[in-house]
């Protein structure tokens, strides 16, 4: 009898119930997990889940603030925002398998080519991040793109506000513009607030008062879907405080006759390059600061194209540099201040010595020669600053030396920033021993004396620092620092911060050196080195210069160029009783000075002075024309000193 079948059969049976038993225990077990987990998540650790369930449907949002906007002295609008629409892209949003689809569309879209698109969306530094991809589109080019999210992955149109600039090019040298901000300065700003996609101050004042301007940003919790896309707002987390105003010291009527006038200058002697500033020598407020060539700044807020962007920079002249105070020249017979005013504070000289003046000087086998062949005969500083005798003042340097001459040179501000608030100011150049032994290794020659002395050789200035240096003599010896912002604004229009003129020191220079030099000055006029400017109905004193620079031309004569630097007492219209204006320029109340610079002149006649003539012409409302085109007039002969 075959019992295995009956044993297997009885086998199984026993081990059913002991099956049953330890599904049971597993179930049981996991039926307990479960329930302890469902209690960790739900009340245990419930609070922190709900808010990681939040935090995944929503994300803090930076909300704009608006830019402050910029006025003249007297109120007139320079700089409003405009609402434009932009177009951006979150990298992390876009699908690789997508991006070549995405680019081509907002290719065609846009109008813009497509290495352009993946730049800009390749320059995020992190994946999350907006990056700008267009500004300033079309209402329908916004419209479409916004409907089409679905099709367009990571891509998201937002109004923005856009800079607009009312005047153009007239002052876009000082005023600057903006434009996105680089990887360079996200990563030094990204702690202050600032964003991937935000838009920074580039230069001028823009760039100066970036953090008066760009006010507070605010924050709000938007609602996420599951697609990452934007929806309602969840929260205020906190406002956006709108950026303060500034009031400028610049005059629009002002800068608009200088410019006129050095244009008229310019294209009459076919100069590329060239510079206006009107001062008032008594706080150091600028009225006008002209800078040509120049561009729109406009051009930079709507989106420059790389076409337009690599034109402005391949110009020779330099149109985006402010050349007022970011380029130094060397400043010729208008220097001839320092080593007057040094020489007679050293008590080298007094009003009345009188100096021998000749055709040249030598030293050893080299000639220095002066602007007159025939030199002037026995000089005081009236003739010799009057008529800017250059071996008059040879002379009066090869008393000083070169590190006294320097010293004077720095007590009127050369070779240093003048702290005028704009960025890119250059120091210029004082030569000393020190200085010529570090940069040439070798000392200083007597010959590089003499050069110094009449704004040659080493020296080299910038226009700000030389109006400002003149503004001292003409205030008494304030040495001031020249400012452009004169009131910075709140939203709701009060003061925030007043205008305070700031005296950065005091000439050492005694009262009656500088009186002195005042009366010189107005010699210029009186002995006609100036031609017809003594002839106008108002008193003006100054100093012509022309700085002779670069290769010489095959009559081995070098290009050169032209300044002028003239002030005006406060009541600048002669009398009856004081024909000379003397007793005009003798007084500290002059509230008025005028430089005008003229690169590469090569003119006849001094072209600076002309464009000066024909400034005050129009400021003062002058109908006659005392002007002298024929002086501007290319010739490149030895011009005016």
């Amino acid at each position: 009898m075959n019992l295995a079948p009956s044993l297997e059969k009885r086998s199984q049976e026993e081990r059913r119930p002991i099956r049953f038993v330890v599904f049971g225990i597993v179930a049981i077990l996991a039926v307990s997990g479960l329930t302890a987990r469902l209690y960790y998540l739900q009340i245990t650790n419930g609070a922190h889940n709900t808010t990681l369930a939040d935090v995944n449907r929503s994300v803090i949002q930076a909300i704009p603030s608006s830019r402050g906007l910029i006025y003249d002295r007297n109120g007139a609008v320079l700089v409003t925002n405009i609402p434009i629409y932009s177009v951006k892209v979150r990298p992390g949003d876009l699908p690789l398998g997508r991006r070549d689809e995405v680019v081509a569309t907002l290719s065609r879209l846009l109008s813009m080519d497509r290495s352009e698109i993946i730049s800009a969306i390749d320059s995020a530094s992190n994946r999350f991040d907006l990056v700008r991809i267009a500004t300033d589109i079309p209402k329908s080019a916004a419209d479409f793109i916004a409907e089409s999210h679905l099709d367009l992955p990571g891509v998201e149109v937002d109004v923005e506000a856009r800079r607009q600039y009312a005047d153009g090019a007239l002052l876009s040298q000082m005023l600057g513009y903006t434009g996105p901000i680089n990887a360079q300065q996200l990563a030094d700003l990204r702690s202050k607030g600032y964003l991937a996609d935000d838009v920074i101050g580039k230069t001028g004042v823009e760039a100066q008062y970036e953090t008066v301007l760009r006010g507070q940003y605010g924050s709000e919790t938007v609602e996420r879907n599951a697609a990452g896309e934007r929806g309602q707002v969840l929260e205020m987390v906190s406002e956006a405080q709108p950026g303060d105003s500034l009031q400028l010291t610049i005059d629009t009527r002002q800068q608009q006759l200088a410019e006129k006038a050095l244009k008229w200058s310019m294209q009459s002697a076919g100069i590329k390059r060239g510079v206006f500033i009107v001062m008032n020598p008594q706080t150091g407020e600028i009225q006008a600061m002209v800078s040509l060539p120049t561009y729109d700044d406009n051009l930079f807020a709507r989106g420059i194209s790389n076409q337009d962007f690599q034109k402005l920079l391949d110009d020779s002249n330099k149109p985006l540099l402010n050349h007022a105070i970011s380029e130094q020249f060397p400043p010729g017979s208008t220097y001839k201040i320092v080593t007057a005013s040094g020489a007679l504070a050293d008590k080298k000289i007094t009003a009345s010595t009188q100096l021998i003046t000749k055709g040249y000087l030598s030293i050893g086998s080299t000639r220095f020669y002066d602007w007159n062949r025939a030199g002037f005969g026995s000089c005081n500083i009236y003739c010799g600053f009057g008529n800017s005798s250059d071996t008059f003042f040879y002379q009066v340097a090869g008393m000083l030396g070169i590190d006294r001459l320097a010293y004077w040179a720095k007590q009127y501000g050369f070779g240093a920033q003048t702290g005028v608030d704009l960025p890119g100011e250059v120091p210029g150049i004082v030569p000393t021993n020190q200085w010529k032994l570090d940069t040439f290794g070798e000392p200083i020659f007597p010959g590089d004396v003499y050069h110094a002395g009449i704004g040659q050789g080493f020296d080299s200035v910038t226009p700000l620092q030389l109006i400002n240096a003149y503004a001292a003599l003409a205030n008494g010896g304030n040495v001031m620092v020249p400012q452009v912002v004169h009131e910075v604004l709140g939203p709701d229009g009060s003061v925030v911060r007043a205008f305070t003129p700031q005296v950065e020191r005091k000439l050492a220079v005694p009262a009656s050196a500088l009186k002195t030099m005042r009366e010189a000055a107005r010699n210029v006029a009186l002995v006609r080195h100036t031609n017809t400017l003594v002839d106008m109905p108002i008193v003006v004193a100054g100093k012509t210069g022309t700085a002779e620079f670069g290769v010489r031309d095959t009559q081995g004569r070098l290009p050169y160029d032209t300044w002028f630097v003239g002030f005006l007492p406060k009541d600048p219209y002669r009398h009856a009783n004081d024909p000379t204006g003397f007793k005009a320029v003798d007084r500290t109340d002059s509230n008025l000075i005028v430089l005008a610079f003229l690169y590469d002149a090569n003119t006849i006649g001094n072209s600076a002075l002309e464009a000066v003539k024909y400034y005050l012409q129009l400021r003062f409302d002058i109908k006659q024309d005392y002007r002298k085109p024929d002086y501007i007039k290319r010739g490149n002969f030895y011009g005016s000193n």
